[in-house]
């Protein structure tokens, strides 16, 4: 209920840190040239600033890289590597939040005289990874799932990787070390862990729970000034709604649809006006984003009650389609129908490109690698993975998917269901009840916020719809006391003023 930073495990624990610090640290030493190769989602994003933070202030000044997702598709491919080389050949390329799978790429690298470190926690494919050729740091691959660390996302491998660095550097007398607090960055930790659903448990809820405190009066200019465009006020408590539907959706809008660089530039920034131009920008391609996003999804939802409306999961591609979008739209599928969807664009190349979302149940990973032999390429999380493949796999990979998620999870519900934490009367809804709920949080993955079930109660004044399909209401809680009710997407079904109801509910402080 009370987790604390001291509660977090040796970071040489975790396998091959020691190896990743001592590269790391003999490059610092020999002044060699270090770049660090990113990924555009949060959590890529975040693990990008951190060590860039990290490394400068032990007075090195790597230069950074993030894919172009458009044209040079996700982790270390042969294009986003060429496109970095042309710049400059580095002594040394830190990967963060991809690698795991990218061998070719690995032993390409070394070929070229370039060494790799990975810090990664995506699934390895049964193909093997690129520990080969590079030294992997990544609790999947090596540790076992009941060590506290192995659910961190790449943001807290980075957090570990930096503790691992600065530990080390004190015992040997170093200044740099001795000044660096690593507290200034749980922010970014605290917006990759929550945004990348990784499990709010272990060291993860520390890390979490540190960072989203640290979050309310902010010490990054960049994030001021998204704070400014997201509506949110210096000063008052950061949720993991906040991070998850305020600030990650203007992140990953410039990965989605143009360059990451822009909010990596945001965050390292200490220009106000800058900044704020900066996060103009990616409120503006978010607003772009959302409204392309709608129409696919109203497509794509249209296609499956035409076509698929049975089938035990989806499998859907247009070539019109934007990839930077499909995820979310894969998402919102998966969520609509309570049952995994993969959605998918076209590149340049004529590959068929895109990304799956799962539900609670089935593991997408472990479906994924029964349809191996007809992917180019496949990787990701047990909920969310990325995938490509050939046109006429297409129906092919479409079949064995589905075979592969009913084997899964053949007793699945058709429609989602609620699971009620508890029964409240109104009286119990109070301040205490509340201060009890913060010591359970934060709420995400793994620690779901609970839902409560009030029964008996009566509406102050009639519903009022809002915001386009939404409904407000206030409820009386006796005593004199009434509480603001909001329900999302039901703007249809107004609760009537006139009698007594029982309301299924969350419960957050406003």
């Amino acid at each position: 209920m009370n987790p604390m930073l001291r509660e977090l495990d040796d970071p040489f624990a975790i396998t091959n840190m020691g190896a990743a610090v001592a590269r790391i640290r003999a490059a610092m030493f020999r002044n060699e040239s270090i770049a660090v190769f990113g990924d555009y989602d949060v959590d890529g994003v975040t693990s990008t600033v951190f060590l860039l933070g990290i490394l400068d202030s032990f007075g090195v000044h790597p230069r950074y890289l993030v894919p172009r997702r458009m044209e040079e598709g996700y982790g270390l491919s042969r294009q986003a590597l060429e496109r970095m080389l042309s710049e400059g050949r580095p002594d040394l390329l830190i990967a963060v939040d991809c690698g795991t799978n990218s061998v070719e790429e690995a032993a390409w690298l070394r070929s070229q005289g370039v060494d790799l470190v990975i810090l990664d926690h995506h699934t390895s494919r049964e193909q093997g990874n690129a520990d080969k050729d590079a030294i992997l740091v990544n609790p999947h691959v090596f540790d076992g799932e009941d060590k506290p660390w192995s659910q961190l996302c790449t943001v807290g491998l980075v957090f570990k990787f930096a503790h691992a660095l600065i530990k080390q550097m004190r015992e040997e007398g170093d200044e740099a070390a001795m000044r660096i607090d690593l507290k200034e960055y749980l922010d970014l930790v605290a917006m990759g862990t929550v945004a990348d659903l990784v499990p709010l448990l272990g060291e993860n809820r520390i890390l979490a729970r540190k960072g989203l405190e640290r979050m309310s009066n902010p010490s990054r200019t960049g994030l001021e000034a998204l704070y400014e465009v997201a509506g949110m006020q210096i000063g008052q408590a950061v949720t993991p709604f906040d991070v998850s539907f305020r600030l990650s959706p203007r992140i990953n809008a410039s990965g989605r649809l143009a360059e990451a660089s822009t909010a990596v530039d945001m965050l390292m920034g200490r220009d106000w006006t800058r900044c704020l131009e900066e996060a103009r920008t990616l409120d503006s391609m978010n607003s772009e984003r959302q409204e392309i996003e709608r129409g696919i999804a109203a497509e794509a939802i249209a296609r499956v009650d035409e076509l698929y409306a049975d089938a035990p999961a989806f499998v859907l591609h247009s070539a019109d389609w934007h990839q930077g979008v499909v995820g979310i739209v894969a998402s919102r599928i998966a969520h609509h129908y309570n049952k995994p969807a993969v959605v998918l664009g076209t590149e340049e190349s004529g590959l068929y490109k895109g990304s799956g979302r799962s539900v609670a149940g089935v593991d997408l990973v472990a479906a994924l690698g029964a349809c191996d032999r007809h992917l180019e390429a496949w990787g990701g999380h047990p909920m969310a993975v990325g995938v490509s493949l050939k046109a006429d796999r297409l129906d092919a990979f479409r079949e064995l998917f589905c075979k592969a998620v009913e084997a899964q999870g053949a007793s699945l519900p058709t429609e989602r269901e609620l699971e009620i934490a508890c029964w409240l009367s109104p009286s119990e809804i109070n301040d205490d009840l509340f201060r009890e709920l913060d010591d359970m949080g934060p709420f995400g993955q793994g620690n779901p916020q609970p839902l409560f079930g009030v029964r008996g109660i009566r509406l102050t004044h009639p519903a009022t719809a809002f915001g386009g399909g939404h409904c407000r209401f206030f409820a009386d809680l006796g005593r004199g006391q009434s509480i603001s009710c909001v329900a999302w997407r039901m703007g249809d079904c107004m609760p009537p003023p006139s009698r007594k109801l029982d309301l299924a509910a969350r419960l957050t402080w406003n």
